[in-house]
């Protein structure tokens, strides 16, 4: 299985530093569910940023700026489609009208196959399972808690998602793969990880 993780720096108090620290501790931890793929994503200066790399956690340059106050993260191990080509790993793109999102994923879709022809969803070069997640996301034309929910119950599988939209929302969709959230009230800051060891 793959791993999520990431942080909410919702009272703004870390630095950059700090942030690339935090990140590049977490991935490095998370290489114990997947070492084929690394990726991240956060927003700066309203831009949708993501990152990724077909390197295990610890080989991947974090470099996350200041402005950036929630940050998702995703080390991958491969189930379906190859790392080496960089459109299979984790996050994945997702357009709407109005904004832009990543996504990433923690599980297996079993049914996928079958999304793809029951929705009527476009042919993609993208090779895996996960994807068809976003596609599910834009065919509902809207980011919120309604197309998510469509989207989840339409999943067949394991999985926990997380989504970072243009607006610095952060969902994290949690089916029946684990997720563990932290809250450390001091500093205001959440950390999350798929378990409760990292």
């Amino acid at each position: 299985m793959c791993c999520l993780f990431g942080l909410l720096d919702i009272k703004h108090s870390l630095s950059s530093k700090e942030k690339n620290w935090m990140m590049s501790i977490l991935g490095t931890v998370c290489e114990a569910r997947g070492v084929d793929a690394t990726g991240y994503s956060y927003i700066s200066n309203r831009n949708l940023i993501i990152k990724k790399k077909a390197v295990p956690a610890h080989e991947m340059t974090f470099n996350i700026p200041r402005d950036a106050y929630a940050i998702m993260g995703h080390t991958r191990m491969t189930t379906q489609g190859s790392a080496a080509r960089q459109r299979n790993n984790h996050p994945f793109l997702g357009k709407l009208a109005k904004t832009q999102f990543a996504l990433a994923h923690n599980g297996v879709i079993s049914n996928d196959e079958i999304l793809r022809k029951a929705e009527n969803l476009p042919r993609t070069n993208i090779e895996t399972d996960s994807f068809v997640a976003v596609q599910l996301i834009e065919k509902e034309s809207t980011l919120d808690f309604n197309s998510l929910k469509a989207m989840a119950e339409k999943v067949k599988g394991t999985f926990t998602f997380t989504v970072l939209d243009q607006k610095n929302n952060l969902y994290i969709i949690k089916g029946n793969n684990p997720l563990c959230l932290y809250y450390f009230p001091k500093k205001g800051i959440y950390i999350y990880a798929s378990t409760k060891p990292i």
